[in-house]
């Protein structure tokens, strides 16, 4: 009959010598008169590693029965379950070996203690030193897998993990902007050398009439350098040549701009009839000249004097443009009395909607007449600054725009502006 080794060390009277000392076991491994506790259940798939091996700690931490340890005897028939006696094992005894919870990673040594440097054994002791730590993923999610024999990872905080990102990322020289959306536009550059208007500096663009740097520009928008060699076609020049300036005496009850209010806007009266029959510019009535013909400043409803008409664009960016300084004259008749102060205010100390007025020049005509000279056209401009200083505006006529006068423009007529004239 062949005997069962169960690999425990023969005890014999002599004590043997040893190298090291022998820690003595657990109660629950030195006692195995008592039944074997009950299988832990078994963990579930998705638990990770430390939810599998909670029960194994919970059945190391059992607490041993208060049993009298066996005598130990060598041998003795009556104990056959002592560690001296080589025959089989007690049925219980087999069954204790069999059901008892076993590392296979284990040496066979039942006397070495547990390993207290595992996972399972830092968690049962509160407060102990993590050490490296178990970095084993559960393997139904596919991650990867690591053991405590890999080597310990240091965590570091966000804050230093952000430092090396950045300076691992690679130096690059910054990019550099394009200033193409800082040139001007091609009208505007071509306004600003008096070549033309914005209006009809599109028109040319479009018919193809003009050159930057010996190359035709077609497209409206086009950004070129502000000192970049502009050429226009002959064609344009005629174009050009063609549009008209009109000096148009405009009477009381008629608006400068669009209709308003049921009153006609003053360009109505650009008629063949309508003409000066003094009018020496030697140009000839055409319905064309009407196409594009609008005001260059503006007239107040009753007020009277000399309004300007032109299809050219330079005429009217000089007269309305904003770095316009173009001088206008008017013969204003008021009522009320005028102080030397109020006379002072009316040249320059007034502002209006809280922007204060150029310089201008006021002084008497007459004993009810006013002449101001004045180098902008705020709407009911002059009306506003009389009511300031206490006085009412009775009649109002503009007589000159720059070196341009009125003359003997009879109310209601036009003439063109001579090709000598220049405002």
């Amino acid at each position: 009959m062949s005997t069962l080794k169960l690999n425990k060390p023969v005890v014999s009277e002599e004590s043997p010598k040893r190298g090291k000392p022998v820690r003595p076991l657990a109660p629950s491994m030195r006692d195995r008169s008592t039944p074997p506790p009950p299988p832990a259940p078994r963990a579930n798939k998705a638990s990770s590693a430390s939810e599998r091996a909670q029960p194994a700690r919970k059945q190391s931490q059992r607490p041993a029965p208060a049993t009298p340890e066996a005598p130990s005897t060598h041998g003795s028939p009556s104990n056959p379950g002592a560690p001296g006696d080589r025959t089989a094992p007690s049925d219980s005894a087999a069954s204790s070996d069999r059901n008892a919870p076993t590392n296979k990673n284990a040496p066979a040594n039942r006397s070495k203690p547990a390993n207290r440097s595992t996972p399972a054994a830092r968690q049962s002791r509160p407060n102990a030193d993590p050490g490296p730590q178990s970095y084993r993923a559960d393997a139904s999610r596919g991650g990867p897998q690591h053991t405590s024999r890999d080597a310990p990872r240091r965590h570091r905080p966000d804050s230093e993990v952000a430092a090396t990102q950045r300076s691992a990322r690679p130096t690059q020289p910054p990019t550099p902007v394009s200033d193409e959306h800082q040139l001007p536009r091609l009208s505007k550059v071509m306004a600003d050398r008096g070549i033309c208007s914005r209006r009809e500096a599109d028109d040319w663009i479009v018919n193809g009439w003009v050159k930057v740097n010996g190359d035709i520009i077609e497209t409206l928008g086009t950004r070129i350098a502000p000192d970049a060699e502009i050429v226009i076609s002959t064609y344009a020049k005629e174009h050009q040549a063609e549009s008209v300036t009109v000096l148009l005496h405009k009477p009381v009850g008629y608006v400068s701009g669009q209709a308003e209010d049921g009153y006609e806007p003053a360009v109505v009266l650009f008629q063949a009839e309508h003409q000066w029959a003094e009018d020496a510019s030697g140009v000839t009535f055409k319905r064309g000249h009407l196409r594009g013909l609008a005001p260059a400043g503006r007239l107040d409803i009753d007020s009277t004097g000399l309004l300007v008409l032109t299809q050219d664009g330079r005429v009217a960016r000089k007269l309305i443009g904003d770095d316009s300084s173009v001088e206008k004259e008017y013969l204003v008749r008021v009522a009320g009395s005028l102080t030397a102060q109020g006379l002072a205010l009316l040249n320059h100390g007034l502002s209006l909607d809280g922007v204060t007025l150029k310089p201008a020049k006021v002084s008497w005509q007459n004993e009810d007449q006013l002449r101001f000279v004045l180098r902008e056209g705020r709407k009911r401009q002059i009306r506003r600054m009389c009511e300031l200083v206490g006085l009412q505006v009775v009649g109002l006529k503009r007589i000159r725009i720059g070196s341009i006068n009125l003359g003997k423009l009879p109310p209601g007529q036009w003439r063109y502006l001579g090709p000598h004239e220049r405002f």
